[in-house]
């Protein structure tokens, strides 16, 4: 025998505190120490705390974490399969250009390879994958007043090539 659930239309949909935001995302991860070589050596992300061999906390700015990394259920693992479900990416939000063009600066250097590079209008971003595959994508945003808008009034975000050469004369 199955059990419906049933809901009362609401009279609005719920919508989320505007202030919310993404405070931390836990990954699993394969091998702790390959994977702060990515995150904390050409990533930039501080360690916060560390558990042995099982976990470590990063951060930027000193906030408790903003990325957490942990073999609790993954230690050796392979990454999950093309075509399966899970994090898509997760997203670090850079101030401004400059700061953009330095990540690119470092990820040139490494040698580090890039999925894709695009302008999205209201932002510009880097995609790439740590070393368990996890998508990661460093982006800026444009300012509000920037944005492209349609004749409708409504935002309307592109997906362009990014010249990635004019973004690292930026570098400094």
């Amino acid at each position: 025998m199955s059990t419906t659930l049933e809901t009362r239309p609401q009279a609005a949909p719920y919508t989320i505190a505007p202030e919310a935001r993404i405070g931390h995302v836990h990954l699993k991860v394969a091998e702790l120490e390959r994977s702060l070589g990515f995150w904390r050596d050409l990533i930039g992300l501080e360690v916060q705390q560390r558990i042995g061999d099982q976990a470590v906390f990063l951060s930027a700015g000193g906030y408790h974490h903003h990325i957490a990394l942990n073999t609790w259920e993954s230690a050796g693992g392979s990454p999950p399969g093309f075509g399966t479900t899970g994090l898509y990416h997760v997203a670090l939000l850079y101030p401004d250009r400059p700061a953009l063009a330095r990540a690119l600066k470092r990820l040139a250097e490494a040698g580090w390879p890039l999925e894709g590079a695009s302008d999205h209008g209201v932002s510009e971003a880097l995609y790439l994958r740590d070393p368990d595959g996890n998508g990661v994508e460093l982006y800026r945003d444009r300012p509000r007043a920037d944005w492209p808008m349609g004749a409708d009034g409504k935002l309307a975000m592109c997906t362009k090539r990014l010249d990635l050469r004019a973004l690292l004369a930026e570098a400094g």
